[in-house]
């Protein structure tokens, strides 16, 4: 089972075209065998929370809280590490930052 502050490696579909590559995600939550990720990127120049080779990434990546998507168990190839329980934090605080303007 899945748990949150998981990052998989995951089949993807991108918004911009049709085609369905594997790339890294961060599990935020499971339900039903639906994984809802936020997408991670090797491009630095993107915006999110940076996560370091140190920190268990293949290369110096960012988390990208502005691309989260739903994927199917099914497509999750595998587990490559789990975050630390400050950078979970952190990825919680920014989510919350991000969402309370639905509070207005």
């Amino acid at each position: 089972m899945l748990k949150a502050g998981d990052v998989v490696l995951t089949r993807v579909q991108f918004t911009d075209t049709f085609e369905i590559k594997t790339r890294p995600a961060l599990v935020l939550f499971e339900e039903f065998d639906n994984i809802i990720v936020a997408g991670i990127t090797s491009n630095l120049k993107m915006e999110g929370i940076t996560l370091s080779k140190k920190e268990g990434a293949i290369k110096d990546s960012i988390i990208k809280l502005n691309y989260i998507f739903t994927v199917s168990k099914a497509m999750i190839s595998k587990t490559l590490f789990h975050l630390s329980k400050k950078k979970k934090h952190k990825v919680f605080e920014e989510l919350i930052n991000r969402l309370s303007n639905l509070e207005s």
